[in-house]
């Protein structure tokens, strides 16, 4: 992890998208999602809480309450995790506020990625929470409930389970498998390396070369 935080600075979600591209096929990036605090990085390990549509023969104090789901999924280690709930198939579903949503800021997590609306966003935020979700909401009654704590979850098509590593920025969520997240920071540092040499590059370029000859591939030396 030493290298991980090292890296960081140096990446983005972009390069990360495109590192995890070389690795995998599968979904493993959201778009279009709201931040709380614009222009903050959210970065941690995942804890997980399900949501599904809510039914009124089975809604259960102990077994559908929030905040009971939430200690079970962050666990006794909750500082620096990134909470992730799933919509249940509603993502412009009110999920949660500030009255449940502000534990995750007392206990240090750093942050949600919630496949939902969230009310109360900017007091969130004051209060140190880097949410990325669907958007605001004003609207309290729910039509998800929460059923079940460190489970996979999907978030807009993206399946998450727990451990995995959120990385969000103004482009994006991307998430990592744990297994893989030093390789791919690793290779979005270079791949942003290798980016800011080509910009750079740009600047001293002749227009008639790149007119005769084209512009340099990624790697390759400029004629």
């Amino acid at each position: 992890m030493s290298d991980v935080r090292e890296l960081l600075p140096r990446v983005s979600a972009s390069s990360l998208v495109d590192a995890m591209a070389a690795q995998y096929a599968h979904p493993f990036y959201i778009r279009d999602l709201v931040c709380s605090t614009p222009g903050r990085v959210l970065f941690g390990a995942a804890c997980t809480i399900a949501l599904l549509p809510a039914r009124d023969d089975r809604d259960d104090a102990l077994a559908n309450d929030f905040a009971r789901l939430f200690y079970l999924a962050v666990g006794d280690a909750p500082a620096g995790k990134v909470l992730v709930m799933g919509g249940g198939g509603h993502p412009d579903a009110a999920v949660a506020g500030a009255r449940k949503m502000s534990r995750a800021a007392f206990r240090g997590l750093v942050g949600v990625l919630a496949d939902g609306r969230i009310r109360d966003l900017r007091e969130l935020g004051d209060l140190g929470l880097t949410i990325y979700c669907n958007g605001e909401t004003a609207r309290q009654r729910n039509r998800v409930t929460p059923v079940a704590a460190e489970v996979p979850v999907q978030v807009r098509g993206v399946t998450i389970v727990p451990g995995d590593y959120i990385y969000a920025d103004a482009a994006g969520a991307v998430v990592i498998p744990a297994a893989s997240l030093v390789a791919v920071v690793r290779s979005a540092a270079a791949l942003e390396e290798r980016d800011t040499a080509s910009i750079d590059a740009s600047r001293d370029e002749v227009p008639d070369d790149v007119v005769r000859n084209g512009s340099p591939r990624p790697g390759t030396p400029a004629p």
